[in-house]
């Protein structure tokens, strides 16, 4: 090897330009870089658990669904929930939960709600009452396992604590309809789990779901393999090509479906229109909070799925509406009295928003009567009291021309005025979906999935119609808010079917180059016993948008630069630019660190060799160091919550 190749890591590399405080110099590497994918570590297949159950930790409704691992085709869905609100179907239950006030778990989903609701004002002001809480994962720059959330009340409440409350009602609930089922207690045990989450999520909110499952009991940290994180529009896309044509309405044209029976399924459809090559799709998860766009392939002739493209979306999910509705609502009475009303009233605004939300189910574009919201009584009362004047008078005195006061009490908005609490919301959709048609890797699509709760919009279907002008098809499956589930009852059962993802960021190490003059930036420049070094060099383990296979391990081998060193220190950085030349550029960020203590062992060859391993799972990433000569381990997983 040529001594430009050598490449030394060092330990001093966090700060700017670490060069004048660097301490013993490190390795430097052995070999080229190699690729293996080792086998031995994959995710091992789901057979050894009686059963998969599968939660589905939505923004605004959750649930959970399962299958034996002896019956995989029957997948079922759970109990019907109590309390569900008029038009609403409710195989899921809404994303609250109330703690008592001393801050113990008291209820979740309906039971949470109408508990709550049914308080007396007085009282409920000291419960704390949580919805719409998810969000804050994605919305949240620096997550970590100390971020709170807000009540309703205005307290605030660690993060961790309530999302590990709400999986351990699930894994509570799912246990108990288990043991209904078989007769006998279930043991967890015998649980395979599944978690979903959006897959345009950073890795810390990935991360802090996984977290909160061993916090919640779900799993214990010495058998992470007994759970899963699972990406939403994987499983959507896993469930959808199983699909007969009968469990789906094709809105490109209703009747032809391609020739095909309707007993086929889609994957055969696909299959059928280009044997050569696996059909290439978009899945469009449209949920409460997120949109997640993915693009994937079905790779022939065992069906497994390639994603094609890196997920993209953002936070476009229905709760946008929401925001539109509270801010028509602040337009007309008054953003001082929203808030206060807010905090003063919490089940009262709770009670508005789930009237909103059956009127919001009902909008489609060729509406022409109007649509009635009721407004809570004590949204009246209130308001007469803050105001001194009624809610009528503001309405005819507010410049909002789409909403009227009838005289039942109620908001009477046009249909106008409801398509466009739906307008910004959809226009971002339509927007992301047009950048990502444009995409090279993105042409030629058969069929366009459009899956999740928000799915259901009429005028969102219209919209995504509009855009695409007969480009693809486009498909709803007729249990269009449980599709996620049922896929990730699938994933569950069989992980292997996803075989290739892109890796959302760039991975590396810090190391020492040979300085070469007119190359390396002169204050990267560090001399150590006579050498030349440029320091802060970010040596590429993987790229971003890189094909990653899962389980795929990723190899280094480097050699102490010093015989006598004692430790060998490697630290980790990921970034989410593609291409990085150095540790201190602006967006690199240290996310684990393997330290490799030697001291006291004899190496056998002339030089020490310390292999270095980066093994890609589900959502994890973990990182070994291997002193070769003495098989000294040090295993790290990446941590992107607490650097």
């Amino acid at each position: 090897m040529t001594t430009q190749e050598e490449k030394i890591l060092t330990d001093e590399m966090a700060n700017s330009s670490p060069a004048k405080s660097v301490g013993d110099p490190g390795i430097t590497p052995l070999s080229p870089t190699h690729i293996q994918n080792d086998t031995s570590d994959q995710v091992p297949s789901g057979m050894s658990f009686m059963v998969v159950v599968a939660i589905d930790f939505g923004t605004t409704s959750s649930g959970y669904a399962y299958a034996f691992t002896k019956e995989p085709e029957c997948i079922h869905t759970m109990r019907r929930w109590e309390g569900g609100d008029p038009g609403v179907s409710n195989q899921k239950t809404p994303t609250t939960i109330l703690l008592t006030p001393d801050r113990k778990f008291h209820s979740f989903g309906y039971a949470a709600r109408d508990f709550y609701h049914d308080l007396d004002p007085s009282e409920s002001k000291h419960w704390l009452y949580l919805e719409k809480f998810k969000m804050k994962l994605h919305t949240t720059a620096n997550l970590s396992i100390n971020t709170d959330l807000q009540a309703a009340n205005g307290k605030r409440v660690k993060a961790l604590d309530i999302f590990a409350y709400a999986l351990a009602f699930f894994k509570e609930q799912a246990l108990k309809e288990l043991s209904d089922q078989t007769g006998c207690e279930f043991d967890n045990n015998d649980v395979r789990w599944v978690i979903t989450v959006p897959a345009i999520w950073k890795m810390p909110a990935k991360q802090f779901m996984r977290e909160a499952a061993y916090k919640s009991g779900l799993v214990s940290r010495d058998n992470p393999e007994q759970l899963i994180i699972a990406l939403e529009p994987e499983a959507a896309s896993i469930y959808c090509r199983k699909l007969r044509l009968h469990q789906m309405v094709d809105l490109s044209n209703q009747t032809n479906h391609n020739g095909c029976s309707p007993t086929d399924n889609v994957g055969t459809a696909m299959t059928q229109a280009s044997p050569g090559h696996g059909d290439r799709y978009v899945v469009v998860d449209c949920g409460g909070g997120t949109v997640d766009l993915t693009v994937h392939q079905i790779r022939l002739p065992e069906g497994h799925l390639k994603e094609l493209y890196k997920a993209s979306g953002g936070p476009y999910g229905s709760l946008g509406i929401d925001y539109e509705f509270e801010k028509l609502l602040c337009k007309i009475f008054g953003q001082d009295f929203i808030d206060q009303f807010k905090i003063k009233r919490p089940a009262a605004w709770v009670d508005l928003m789930i009237a909103f939300e059956s009127r919001k189910r009902a909008a489609a574009p060729g509406r022409t009567n109007p649509l009635n919201i009721n407004l809570p009584f004590s949204f009246i009362d209130y308001y007469k009291k803050f105001r001194g004047h009624s809610v009528e008078h503001a309405l005819r005195k507010s410049n909002v021309d789409f909403v009227k006061w009838s005289s039942q009490g109620m908001l009477r908005m046009s249909p106008d005025a409801m398509n466009s609490l739906f307008k910004p919301t959809i226009e971002h959709i339509i927007q992301h979906l047009n950048e990502l048609f444009e995409k090279p890797e993105v042409s030629n699509i058969k069929f366009l999935f459009l899956v999740g709760g928000f799915a259901e919009s009429p005028l969102l279907q219209q919209a995504v119609q509009n855009m695409l002008q007969g480009r693809s098809r486009i498909i709803i499956p007729h249990d269009v808010g449980l599709t996620i589930l049922k896929g990730a009852v699938l994933f569950g059962l069989d992980p292997s079917i996803i075989k290739v993802r892109r890796s959302p960021l760039t991975y590396g190490v810090g190391v020492l180059n040979r300085f070469v003059e007119g190359k390396h930036p002169s204050e990267k420049l560090l001399v150590k016993d006579g050498t030349r070094w440029c320091t802060d060099v970010f040596d590429t383990f993987i790229s971003a948008d890189q094909s990653v296979a899962l389980g795929e391990l990723v190899k280094r081998s480097y050699t102490p630069a010093k015989p006598s060193q004692q430790v060998i220190v490697i630290h980790v950085y990921c970034s989410e630019k593609e291409k990085v030349g150095f540790i201190s550029e602006s967006g690199v960020k240290k996310c684990g660190t393997l330290r490799l203590d030697v001291s006291g062992t004899e190496s056998t060859a002339p030089r020490r060799e310390i292999q270095t391993h980066m093994q890609f799972g589900d959502t994890e990433i973990r990182a070994m160091a291997v002193d070769v000569s003495t098989g000294r381990t040090v295993k790290a997983s990446i941590d992107f919550l607490s650097h």
